[in-house]
Formats: C-alpha cells, sequence, structure tokens
C-alpha cells in the first residue's frame, strides 16, 4: 500500500457501527486495572496476555474476552476503557461511533448497571466534546443466556432509556438463533429501541432470515454467510440492509482463512451496503482504520471503494438525515481533495 493511500484511509471521515467496547481492553490496560483492585490473573505478564489472543473459533475469543472484562469494577474503570478507544478513533478518523456494550457480562458478576452505563456514557460524553466523535449506544443482550435474563435486563435498561438507542445480540451465535429472542425484541421494539443483531457470523444465512423477520432489525452485525443464499443477497441488496463487516475479526476467529479470501468486495460489487469495523480490536489485531487497510491491501480496494465504504459507514449509522447528509457533503469533497479535509 502507498503511503497517499494509507493517509487517505486514515483521514477520510468515517463512522464506526460494529464495536464492542469491552473489545477495547487492550493488555496493558487490563493489567493497570487488575492492579487497580487487586485482581489476580491467570497471565503474568501483557506479553503472555497478547500471546494468548490466538483463537480457534469465536468461542474460544469468548473465553479469554469474559476473563478481560473481570477487571471492570467501577465506573471510573468503563469510563477510562471507553476514552481510550475514543482517542484512537480519533486519530483513525472515526467522527461518529455506535458502541455495543454487555451489561449482564457485568450485572452477573455484582456490578451495577449503573455504574457501567455512566463511566461509559461520561466518556462519550467527554468524546464528544473533547473530539466531536457523535455517539449512540447499544446495549446487547447475550445470547447463550436466557431470553429470560434479556428480559430481566432491558428491565433494568429502562431508567437509562434516554441513553440507549438501540439493542442488540451478541455472543455465541451457533446454537443460539436469534428466534430465541422474539419476544424480548417485540419489548424492545414497543418500548421504542431500536434494534440490531448478529447473524451470520459463524451462524447460517437462516439467522440472518430470522434476525430481519422475528427480531426486525435495523442492520445485521457481520452477516459474511449471507452470501451463500442468494435470495437473501438479493433480498439485502434490494432493501439496502447494511452489513457492519469486521474483516480482521473474521480472519481471527477463523471464519476466513485468509482475508484474501474475503467477500467483503463482493457483497459491496453486487451492490449490498457494506460497512467496515473492528469488532473487538484489542483482540483481533487492529482498530478501524487497520481493517480499512488491510482489506483494501487484501483485495485490492481503491480510493472510489474506500470513499463508498466510508458512505456507506454514514448511511447504515443512527444519525439523523440532516447529519448524515452534511456528512456526505464532507466525505465527497475529501475524496474529490484527493485526501485533503474540506
Amino acid at each position: 500500500m502507498t503511503d497517499d493511500l494509507e493517509s487517505f484511509i486514515r483521514g477520510i471521515p468515517k463512522a464506526e457501527l460494529h464495536l464492542h467496547i469491552e473489545g477495547t481492553l487492550e493488555p496493558e490496560m487490563v493489567f493497570r486495572l487488575a492492579g487497580r483492585h487487586g485482581v489476580k490473573l491467570k497471565y503474568g505478564s501483557v506479553e503472555a496476555l497478547r500471546r494468548a489472543y490466538d483463537f480457534a473459533n469465536l468461542q474460544s475469543f469468548l473465553d479469554i474476552y469474559y476473563e478481560g472484562a473481570g477487571v471492570l469494577r467501577d465506573e471510573r474503570d468503563f469510563h477510562d476503557m471507553t476514552r481510550a478507544y475514543l482517542e484512537r478513533a480519533r486519530a483513525d478518523g472515526v467522527v461518529h461511533a455506535e458502541i455495543f456494550f454487555d451489561p449482564q457480562t457485568h450485572t452477573d458478576r455484582g456490578i451495577a448497571f449503573g455504574a457501567v452505563i455512566d463511566g461509559i456514557y461520561a466518556a462519550l460524553e467527554g468524546g464528544a466534546r473533547d473530539f466531536g466523535i457523535s455517539f449512540r449506544l447499544i446495549m446487547c443482550f447475550l445470547r447463550h443466556l436466557s431470553e429470560d435474563a434479556a428480559f430481566a435486563t432491558l428491565g433494568r435498561a429502562m431508567p437509562y432509556r434516554d441513553r440507549i438507542a438501540a439493542v442488540g445480540l451478541d455472543s455465541s451465535e451457533v446454537g443460539h438463533p436469534p428466534a430465541k429472542f422474539t419476544r424480548v425484541f417485540a419489548k424492545a421494539r414497543e418500548s421504542g429501541f431500536l434494534t440490531v443483531a448478529h447473524a451470520g457470523e459463524e451462524g447460517p444465512p437462516a439467522y440472518v432470515y430470522e434476525a430481519l423477520d422475528l427480531l426486525k432489525v435495523s442492520r445485521i452485525d457481520h452477516g459474511v454467510r449471507s452470501e451463500e443464499d442468494p435470495a437473501l443477497c438479493a433480498r439485502l441488496a434490494r432493501e439496502q440492509v447494511p452489513l457492519t463487516v469486521c474483516p480482521l475479526s473474521n480472519v481471527k476467529l477463523r471464519v476466513y482463512d485468509a482475508l484474501s479470501e474475503h467477500n467483503l468486495k463482493r457483497l459491496l460489487d453486487r451492490g449490498l451496503c457494506v460497512t467496515v469495523n473492528s469488532d473487538d480490536p484489542a483482540y483481533f489485531g487492529g482498530y478501524v482504520a487497520e481493517n480499512y487497510r488491510a482489506v483494501a491491501d487484501a483485495l485490492g480496494l481503491g480510493r472510489t471503494d474506500i470513499t463508498r465504504l466510508a458512505k456507506n459507514s454514514i448511511t447504515a449509522s443512527f444519525l439523523d438525515p440532516a447529519e448524515k447528509q452534511a456528512w456526505y457533503g464532507r466525505i465527497e469533497a475529501y475524496s474529490r481533495n484527493g485526501g485533503t479535509p474540506a
């Protein structure tokens, strides 16, 4: 990749729409927070923990992901973690972030829901003030737990309704279809939440259909296996249902053996609203600009493709129409000026 294209990728205004805030816990911060709270870690050093980030599949990642999240104990921890992500996002040209958080990961070990959301939200407000990064917050239900547990989490979230834009569905996909959560998603929609869901990462295209038809989602998180069903792909293109694709994550979790095999370019060329995101960047080897760079190298993407992906990220966001139009103009001006900000 040329230095010019790398600079173009980093500087183009973009939204990040598939980012698990707990997945931004870098090993250095894990050790720092463990020291803050006297938590004994299984790994003896930052280097040993980083070496453990070699995963055979989604579940092997989740096992270490949940262990790492155990160092998050109070509002300050959630604030510091979120602030660190926003500093990296600003350097990557992110102008709008829609981040996932998993309250059940924390409330199930005795952390107050308020401590989780207060810390994250305060940092997001600070990022908007200091860096100009607008945001939306998405609360995910853990799909390996029961729908009753999801209902309980939805109840805990209601006092914070004004802070949460949408609900989502994440964690172990195989064996936990979206249909399992039909009723709680219906209740969430009745309560005014938008909906999104992870589907078609390790799970089959049938899970994507369920997310669309039963959970009534605004977009599909991952969705790369949709390509296996031509009728589904045609529907996604026709209805312009966004896919929040995470290329480095897909390789790290063995969805693809190599980035050169990834279907992002094919989906883009078929007219789907594909976006590029980092998922759990501390674990998967790169934040959002690195995902753009890696996929551009592996799939031969040029400035036209990068510009389209950046515009798709705004289209797929929950920004209001006027805000979207303003960002389209800035992205087009940036591209037209050869990478010079408007």
